[in-house]
């Protein structure tokens, strides 16, 4: 080869090598999980056994779980990292389920099971379901308290973790009881034993860019509003657990959807932007958003216009209701204990206070409940200073667009900017020069990439 033509190779392999090392770079490191869900029904023969005539027991959420349908429990908030150049993959999720069945004489339950904190690890071509567990032993009633426990395995079933994406999607993987499981599962169910699938999403954090650090600067004093005048404030409330399972269940074969602001946190819904005064434990604010409950048999209720109201220690909730049976503006829908309502350092809330349906409340409902009936906790708080900070809602992630399952070991579409830029927003990544990006596709190719670009999908379920 002439001496002309061999450095002019070489200066073009030192150049595809200069724009690929940087990205290779960037996937190598460890990037945060933050924000996601998991969708897990544990045994469906088991949330049957102890729902049933058996058992005769309920289960109840902590923590900001939620119902998914008619037999899935969605645990929010996923936290942990995840390494695109190797596939290792750590998410913990908030929340929990209580089980409990078989009522004894003295109020106590035989069966008194807790699940809690899901974490899936996934490294090479496993993975792992953790979870705390405190369980009363089947017999003995011996009473154990174990934290992160090695649950149960997930199949993969040869999806390639690798990839450069901002979310990773999991969809329906395999999950089978191991032996420290069955131990913490109160010995209803033996090692070995098949459990629900597991469905997850998670963000990623793009990879970091070094920048200029920012000159620090002081922050201003929070100063409390003389007259008492709120500068933010949230209520958030699930309704009634029973109906959204009604709403999104095989009867009504539903869903929901929020607008003019409503968050949804999994097990709750968030009206924010709360506007109005609190003086010495009494409250009157107003709140934005609005949700929309759709299905069968002629289900279509509208609750919006969130106001709320403490006096005296009572707490009232209003909203604008629009139905095919009853419709009215600012209906009393539930009453709540409020005695705790105190400003701490610029902030007053309230957290999970009992509630109880009105007799208006009833007719808003099209008489599926009745007064009286207890309705989902209401949790609110009001800030009065600039620097109150409200409480985090339960972080549900991006809505997934696709999912990888063990039985398609290839994605649906790649999220490596190199690979597709035409899905991507201005500043995910540049695009490379024609003939760079060439180079760098022969590498992307060789690739089965997992996870899917971050899209911001509507809040509903």
């Amino acid at each position: 080869m002439p001496a002309r033509l061999k450095a002019l190779v070489t200066v073009w392999c030192a150049a595809v090598l200069g724009a690929l090392l940087p990205a290779a770079h960037a996937h190598a490191e460890s990037r945060t999980v933050q924000g996601g869900r998991l969708d897990w029904g544990i045994k469906s023969s088991f949330q049957s056994y102890v729902t049933g005539p058996i058992a005769n027991g309920s289960y109840s959420l902590t923590g900001g779980a939620a119902t998914v349908g008619s037999s899935q429990f969605r645990f929010p908030s996923a936290a942990g990292s995840y390494d695109g150049s190797t596939g290792a993959f750590r998410a913990s999720f908030a929340g929990g389920v209580h089980f409990v069945g078989h009522r004894k004489t003295d109020g106590g339950y035989e069966l008194d099971l807790t699940l809690s904190r899901p974490t899936v690890r996934v490294s090479g071509s496993g993975g792992t379901l953790y979870l705390d567990v405190t369980s009363k032993a089947k017999g003995t009633g011996t009473v154990t308290t174990s934290s992160q426990v090695p649950f149960a395995t997930l199949s993969l079933g040869g999806i390639d973790m690798k990839g450069g994406g901002t979310a990773v999607v999991l969809n329906d993987l395999p999950a089978t009881l191991t032996a420290q499981g069955a131990k913490s599962f109160a010995g209803y169910y033996t090692a070995g034993t098949v459990l629900d699938p597991v469905s997850l999403s998670a963000d990623v954090e793009a990879a970091a860019t070094k920048t200029a650090s920012p000159t620090p600067t002081k922050s201003p004093a929070g100063k409390a509003t003389s007259s008492g005048t709120i500068t933010d404030g949230a209520v958030d409330w699930g309704v009634r657990r029973t109906f959204r399972e009604y709403v999104t269940g095989d009867i009504a074969k539903g869903r929901w959807t929020l607008s003019s602001g409503a968050e949804d946190g999994g097990a709750l819904f968030c009206f924010p932007d709360g506007r109005g005064t609190y003086r010495s434990g009494q409250l009157t604010a107003s709140f934005k958003g609005a949700v929309r409950f759709t299905g069968a048999e002629g289900l279509d209720l509208m609750l919006s216009g969130v106001r709320a109201t403490v006096d005296d220690g009572k707490g009232t909730l209003y909203a604008d209701v629009t139905g095919p049976d009853f419709t009215g503006n600012k209906i009393p829908l539930v009453t709540f204990t409020a005695k705790n309502l105190k400003a701490v350092k610029g902030l007053a809330k309230l957290t999970e206070a009992p509630a109880k349906l009105t007799a208006q409340g009833a007719k808003a409902f099209g008489g599926m409940y009745q007064a009286g009936t207890a309705m989902d906790p209401v949790s609110l708080a009001v800030a009065l200073t600039d620097d109150a900070r409200l409480p985090v809602l339960p972080d549900l992630g991006t809505t997934p667009k696709a999912s990888a399952t063990p039985e398609s070991a290839h994605p649906v579409v790649s999220a490596d900017p190199v690979a597709d830029n035409s899905t991507h927003d201005n500043g995910s990544s540049p695009a490379l020069p024609i003939g760079l990006a060439a180079g760098a596709l022969l590498v992307v190719a060789a690739v089965s990439v997992l996870v899917v670009r971050r899209r911001r999908g509507s809040a509903e379920q």
